[in-house]
């Protein structure tokens, strides 16, 4: 049977524009391209500013994920500026990513992932009426609940920061701000509020140390049935859809995954060093080759270019690759897919595309050589082995922090000191600098190299250019691509499973989709959220 091919423009519901390209044979994906459409030069931007500028500047590349920017830029002048942190310092900044992270959570599930679950396409399932009550967008009673429960945490985050999104209150050294014991008492109670709408009544049905007694998918299965409030919970009801409408049977990706772990013990990494963070991390780092754990070192980062609109240079480590340069004389009405066909550069660790993401974080805490002080926990080990990748398993992962996220923003809170130092001024001078955490949607870096008192490279890999990257030169898919092929296509007039594989990976792009006909120019069918 002849290839068929289907454009959908753009697939996500966030910011920018990811098209993506897949051809078909039998009504099944067997190559896709995606196509990051939309140049923006905040590295280039960087060039010639003073270092700070990055604390100002780089939050403002994402509205959703600006407070992961900050903490990275920070960072970056904490290593290349040999500051000093203080235990205060070290929680604050921990306390602002763990709450923009798990407001994330059911903003990211009940507005970009689960509407697709009350897509026509499972209308014949028993549970899909549930679905639609619950899941569908807007007239969900489930939506309405946990898109005003995700504002309580960026509260405690502007209590601190000053503002959310967009604060600044991170910076080499600590934080610009001290708290008063009212703050503290504050977030207390508004974590509480979020805990009590809606994590343990609505979203698990149970209380979350209950859920935290999960060690393997048989026990995940057995939480479910143990009584009606867990079987009938939000995540329940999840879980029971999502493999009744077969969403773990697609969507497998690349199958290696890369975190930069995140959230510093404040007592491990009070003099920051780039040699000194693996250690440090309560949230582990590593490389998972889909058999064995790898130390994680940043400098087997190379970014890939030739398939991308940017002048060409061999693979680069981001501290030794230059500022990206468009290429003016590409025509980008015409793509070719043979060639270059994006915005996007295709990070490479050790050589391999690699998958990032909370899938690639809960795959790093079960890590069984993890440190004392850092997370253990063994659920999406066993996970991993007796399913492997998929979209259920990607979505799953990503809920699956929430309870832990609240467990450790209410011991942090309790660990400040009212009567500490929360910055101590650095010294500025020449130098290179390696910044990281793990945003919502997983791994993102900055790397700095400072000339002159000034900016001289400023190089930024996303969890977006992980996950969407395209092919590299040796042809090999990025983990979004790799996650489509495959993939069966029921309704090419509505292709929900191409949106549902990309948003699994929750990439940081826009909010309409469209589908239309390559060779005709019509359009099949328009989905706006």
């Amino acid at each position: 049977m002849a290839t068929k091919e289907l454009n959908i423009s753009p697939v996500g519901r966030v910011e920018g524009d990811l098209d993506v390209k897949v051809y078909m044979e039998n009504g099944v994906v067997t190559k896709a391209h995606t196509q990051a459409a939309m140049f923006r030069g905040f590295e280039k931007i960087m060039e010639g500013k003073d270092p700070q500028s990055g604390l100002i500047v780089t939050p403002r590349i994402c509205g959703i994920c600006g407070g992961s920017h900050l903490y990275s830029a920070s960072s970056a002048l904490d290593t290349a500026w040999g500051t000093t942190l203080t235990p205060n310092a070290l929680l604050l900044r921990a306390i602002g990513q763990a709450t923009e992270t798990i407001q994330s959570i059911p903003r990211w599930f009940y507005a970009i992932f689960a509407t697709d679950m009350a897509n026509k396409k499972f209308a014949s399932k028993p549970l899909y009426q549930e679905v639609v009550k619950r899941f569908a967008a807007y007239s969900g009673t489930s939506f309405q609940k946990g898109l005003t429960a995700s504002g309580r945490p960026v509260e405690v985050y502007a209590l601190f920061g000053g503002q959310w999104p967009h604060s600044s209150y991170m910076v080499p050294g600590g934080v610009m701000c001290a708290p008063t014991l009212k703050d503290v008492t504050r977030a207390y109670s508004i974590m509480n509020q979020f805990k009590n709408d809606w994590l343990e009544p609505i979203w698990l049905g149970c209380s979350i140390e209950r859920y935290l007694k999960i060690q393997s998918w048989d026990d995940l299965m057995e939480w479910v049935e143990e009584n009606e409030s867990q079987k009938n919970s939000d995540l329940g009801l999840f879980i029971r859809a999502a493999l009744e409408f077969g969403l773990d049977k697609f969507g497998q990706g690349v199958g290696k995954f890369i975190a930069y772990g995140t959230y510093l013990h404040k007592d491990l990494y009070n003099k920051p060093t780039i040699d000194g963070r693996n250690d440090a991390l309560i949230s582990s780092s590593g490389f998972f080759d889909g058999k064995n754990y790898h130390k994680f070192d940043h400098k087997q980062i190379f970014e890939h270019v030739d398939r991308a609109w940017y002048e060409n240079h061999a693979p680069a480590h981001p501290w030794d690759e230059p500022l990206p340069t468009p290429m003016l004389s590409q025509n980008l009405e015409h793509t070719d897919f043979n060639g270059k066909y994006t915005w996007s550069k295709a990070p490479r660790y050790n050589g391999y595309a690699a998958e990032a993401g909370p899938l690639s974080r809960v795959i790093m805490n079960a890590n069984p050589n993890n440190l004392d002080h850092q997370i253990k926990d063994p659920l999406f080990g066993d996970i991993m082995q007796k399913m492997g990748p998929s979209v259920f398993t990607r979505t799953l992962a990503r809920v699956h922090e929430a309870p832990r996220l609240y467990e450790y923003i209410n011991q942090w809170l309790g660990e400040i000191n009212l009567d500490g130092e929360f910055y101590i001024k650095p010294e500025e001078k020449d130098g290179k600098g390696f910044g990281a955490t793990e945003a919502a949607r997983g791994a993102l870096a900055h790397w700095i190299e400072i000339e002159g008192g000034v900016i001289k490279n400023y190089q930024v890999i996303a969890p977006t250019t992980w996950n969407v990257g395209p092919n590299d030169q040796e042809g090999k898919s990025g983990p979004i691509e790799a996650a489509l092929e495959g993939t069966e296509i029921e309704d090419p007039h509505d292709p929900v499973e191409v949106g549902m594989v990309a948003r699994s990976f929750d990439s940081c792009l826009v909010c309409t989709v469209h589908a239309h006909d390559q060779k005709s120019g019509e359009e099949l069918a328009k989905f706006k959220l």
